[in-house]
């Protein structure tokens, strides 16, 4: 296993339609699909540590995400990074903006531990390969299955206990207005 401690958590926005589409190569390409994390788009990883995740921090995290209005959002197209083939998110704005907004709160939990800087690339990894072949395979197979379009209503706080990424918390996004 590379990279999960035990009682690390993450902030996602889980993409179950993406599931049936993304699932096959994801569970063989990516480690966090093998550790049970679902189809997403991160919003912050790593983000507290398990015993920092209270009732306060999730009262606090809830109030920002219900700041933020329920969205409908596209995945269209592929793209990568190195060895990374991902959806793209459009618009990708609102990821951003929860990002920007958990990382304010939370200075000391800053997207990807600060190595891709404070505004990282809102994706939904696909796949991972050294061999750019391989991703071109994916790629070829992946784009027959697009688009995506999926209504965004919640966020998730998963926790990683030592064997799987677990849901812990599911906050919802403010409601459209009626």
């Amino acid at each position: 296993m590379v990279g999960y401690v035990v009682g690390q958590t993450a902030v996602v926005i889980v993409v179950p339609q993406a599931e049936a589409v993304v699932q096959p190569w994801q569970r063989e390409l990516t480690e966090a699909a093998r550790y049970g994390v679902p189809a997403h788009v991160t919003v912050l990883f790593p983000f507290l540590p398990r015993d920092e995740v209270d009732a306060g921090a999730v009262a606090a995290l809830g109030e920002i995400v219900a700041a933020e209005p329920r969205f409908d959002v596209e995945f269209r197209a592929c793209a990568r990074f190195l060895e990374v083939l991902y959806l793209a998110p459009e618009p990708a704005e609102p990821f951003r903006r929860l990002t920007a907004a958990v990382a304010r709160r939370w200075p000391q939990a800053q997207p990807y531990g600060g190595e891709f800087g404070a505004d990282p690339t809102p994706h939904l990894t696909v796949a991972q390969a050294a061999d750019p072949r391989r991703l071109d395979e994916v790629e070829a197979e992946l784009v027959t299955r697009l688009p995506l379009r999926v209504r965004v209503r919640e966020v998730h706080v998963l926790e990683f206990d030592g064997s799987r990424w677990l849901a812990a918390h599911r906050l919802p996004l403010r409601r459209d207005p009626q």
